[in-house]
């Protein structure tokens, strides 16, 4: 049992979601059922593939007096992250199935209001106000330079640029820059993108929190699709194909090298619902 679930003394109800192949357990605390006390803990815990749920992060769902609901979303390792673009379309559209809120709706985040559109399983949703990017600038990895580029979308993201994206070292080099003493102390998020002949971008990316590669990240999607817009290479709306092969489409306006108005569409999927019992963690 965990320390956690031992003061609560009884089972969490949970939901299991997946936003194009980034999955997540979605929990509905609006009554207060999880502490904050040992949560960092308890959240690394359930997401542990094989041992307990599994999933890329965790999120609850809380009262707001700003917006229909407030959500914390918690990457894989327990840490509190400000956005996630996969993980919003899934709160939204478990807020719209269970009543919370209505089709159009809007969550607070740590980095503002948020506002969502669900349509069936699609859901289109507003992205947090991007930093300006930084284009094709070195970086010096394991005695050589690298051309890169970066912006930040609610959380920061490096985007390279491959010839053969299916043969990108994404966990090696990934795990590298995502630790460069450049983006300390916090560190970034890294994508590996290709432009496919039909003008859609492919897409990899190690993720810092899960400290690997996931099926799809959302923001990292939002952030190649800016960088591209940027370098010449795509136009609203930019198509993106991820890793899991599921397709999002990102929706922008640009003033120079500034956006707005910046939206992400894509599925969100309910796979099942359930209860986490005492046994969720093995005991040391």
């Amino acid at each position: 049992m965990t320390k956690l679930q031992s003061r609560i003394g009884r089972a969490i109800p949970f939901y299991k979601m997946s936003g194009s192949g980034n999955d997540f357990i979605l929990v509905d605390n609006r009554d207060n059922i999880v502490p904050e006390n040992g949560l960092s803990e308890w959240i690394a815990s359930v997401c542990r593939r094989k041992h307990s749920v599994g999933a890329d992060g965790l999120i609850l769902i809380e009262n707001s007096e700003r917006a229909d609901f407030r959500w914390r979303f918690f990457n894989a390792d327990g840490g509190e992250a400000e956005m996630c673009g996969n993980g919003g379309r899934c709160a939204a559209r478990l807020a719209c199935l269970k009543g919370i809120a209505g089709p159009r709706l809007s969550f607070e985040t740590r980095v503002g209001v948020i506002r969502a559109e669900v349509t069936d399983k699609r859901v289109k949703l507003e992205m947090p106000q991007p930093s300006s990017a930084e284009i094709d600038y070195p970086i010096h990895l394991e005695g050589k330079d690298l051309t890169i580029s970066s912006i930040t979308v609610g959380v920061p993201h490096v985007v390279i640029w491959v010839s053969r994206l299916g043969e990108a070292p994404v966990f090696e080099t990934g795990r590298l820059i995502r630790y460069h003493e450049r983006y300390a102390p916090a560190g970034t998020n890294v994508n590996f993108v290709e432009t496919l002949t039909d003008g859609t971008i492919a897409i990899r990316t190690y993720e810092r929190g899960v400290e690997g590669e996931t099926m799809a990240c959302g923001t990292g999607s939002v952030a190649a699709a800016l960088i591209a817009a940027v370098k010449g290479i795509a136009v609203s709306p930019v198509r993106l194909q991820v890793y899991g092969g599921y397709v999002l489409k990102v929706y922008f306006e640009r003033d120079g090298s500034n956006f707005h108005d910046v939206f992400l569409e894509g599925d969100a999927r309910l796979i099942y619902e359930g209860r986490l019992l005492e046994e969720d963690k093995i005991e040391d």
